[in-house]
Parts: structure tokens; sequence; C-alpha cells
């Protein structure tokens, strides 16, 4: 199969991207695997229109959109292997056919990986998570739990007006040398997470040194906010010798180009070097994708094609 763009990731940076091509009826192919970042997330939020809806759904009225446009074709398979020939780019797919395009968006996000506490993973998504923008204000006026020394302050400030009481559970790591308070804080190594009351019951083992703990053995919050540490959920940075920022994710300029001419990246993969990290939300990945289409149609614009 050929195309003009082929768009790697079937998440709202991947969606969007086919759409600003189909609008301008650009031929691209979306190859969406069936592996999200939000899989566990029941509801998004902090989308205009969409606040509060399923993540699945939105994807599923996208896809409705998206077959309205004849330029676009959207396939359920995974992409293994990109490979780039002169001015083409080849896709070997998981089902042993390939894809030829001239243009290639990445759009295959990241992988949280998430501090080593039982139970936490169970809770990712739901009881757990990291934005405070997308997760915290169904939580508010209850007692909620920040995970993690070095991200204490900023979660402090963020989280402050909207709960009644905050605990900080450094899980044995130092507090930065700027923490100036503005919480309860326990120090001790976190056991268990689990789902308790309505809320999250966190169990705390002995002091380090062995010393005996300096509160109670455990204590109940609402939610938990953690900072995961972030990975390319797929090889294809690697593969393609794709520059990246400090923070692991592809380094990309101000029209989403990455440093590999006729590569983009989109969303959480990705951001530009002012930024510390990825703004991993549903519309800047909406964002990102659009910029990421409308300049692979112009650069193939401005190549005659």
């Amino acid at each position: 199969m050929q195309t003009d763009v082929a768009i790697v990731g079937g998440g709202p940076a991947g969606l969007q991207a086919a759409l600003t091509l189909g609008r301008i009826h650009r031929k691209a192919v979306v190859l969406d695997d069936g592996t999200y970042r939000n899989a566990a997330v029941t509801h998004m939020h902090n989308v205009l229109t969409n606040d509060g809806r399923p993540p699945g759904d939105y994807r599923a009225a996208a896809r409705r959109e998206l077959a309205a446009y004849d330029s676009i074709t959207v396939l359920q398979v995974r992409a293994d292997d990109i490979q780039q020939t002169g001015d083409t780019f080849r896709l070997q797919l998981a089902d042993g056919s390939g894809l030829t395009a001239r243009q290639l968006v990445l759009a295959t996000g990241v992988r949280d990986e998430l501090p080593t506490i039982d139970g936490l993973g169970g809770l990712w998504g739901d009881l757990a998570a990291q934005c405070p923008f997308c997760h915290a204000h169904e939580f508010s006026g209850t007692r909620i739990g920040i995970i993690g020394g070095e991200s204490a302050a900023h979660y402090v400030a963020m989280l402050g007006p909207i709960a009644s009481e905050l605990v900080v559970l450094t899980n044995g790591e130092p507090l930065p040398e700027t923490w100036q308070g503005g919480s309860a804080v326990r120090t001790e190594p976190i056991v268990t997470v689990e789902r308790r009351r309505g809320g999250v019951r966190v169990t705390l083992g002995a002091a380090e040194g062995g010393g005996a703990s300096r509160g109670p053995e455990h204590e109940q919050v609402s939610v938990l906010f953690v900072r995961p540490t972030l990975h390319q959920s797929a090889p294809f940075a690697a593969q393609l010798g794709l520059e990246l920022n400090p923070s692991g994710c592809v380094r990309i300029d101000e029209f989403g180009r990455t440093s590999r001419p006729g590569v983009y990246a989109a969303g959480d993969l990705a951001h530009q070097p002012t930024f510390p990290g990825p703004m991993a939300s549903v519309v800047m990945a909406q964002a990102m994708g659009q910029l990421a289409g409308m300049t692979a149609h112009s650069t193939l614009m401005a190549q005659g094609l």
C-alpha cells in the first residue's frame, strides 16, 4: 500500500492529523494498534464539549468523522519497523503487509513508569493520577495524597486550593531544599496502596534505618497524585535516529518537525526544547496533530506533490 502521509498512532494527535489531511484531500493512512496512554481512564476532562466523556467514546466518534473523508484510511494494525530509503518511508506492519509513504507523522505517545509500589498500577487512571487539571476537581474538598519528594512542592501548590487537606508521602525520597511546607509529610516507605472506603488506603513501612514510624501505619486519602517517568511507547524514534530532549521525548520545532526531514511528531511523545516535558493533554495533542498534518501537507505541496 502507498500513501502520501503515514500516521502512526490512533490517539487524539494521530486522529486530528488525519482529519486535517482529510479536509485538504491529502491521502493518509492511520495505523492504530489499540494501545492508548489513557486506556485505564474512565472519563477524560479539560476537553471543551467533551468534559467527562469516556475516551473510548471520543475515539469512536473521531473514527466516524474520519469515515467521511475518502482520502483517509484507518487500519487497526501495529507498525513494527520503519526505515527510510531516499525520500520514502517503508513501514513493516504486524500482519505481514507493508506501507510506503512520502511523509511520516509519529503519534505513538509515551509509556508511564510508576514507582514500584504494590497496588499502584491497579489504581492508575482512577484513584492515582498525575495531572491536577485533568483529575483533581472530582476530589474537591477531600484529603489528597502526593507520592514522592522531588515533585511535592509543585503538587502542593497545585492541589492546595482544591483539597481540604494534603499529605506528602515521600516514599523515602528526600524533599527538595526549597521545601516550604504546606502539608503533612510522611517519610516512611510505602508498602502497599489499595482501594478502601471509597478512596485509597496507604500502608507505610518502617522509617529509614529500621526505626519506628512517626505516625499511624496507614494513611487514608481520596486519591493519589504521582509524577511518572516517561518512556517512548514505540521504538521508532530510536530506529529513525531522532534527536531527543533531556526528558526522553522527541525534540520538535514550532511546526512539529523532528530532526529528520519528512518526520513529524505530535502528542505526548514530543515537545519543543523550550518546555521541560510534554504538555500531556488531549487538547494539546489535538493541536500538535493538526500542526503536524498541516506541515506535512505544506511540505509535499512545496515539492509539487
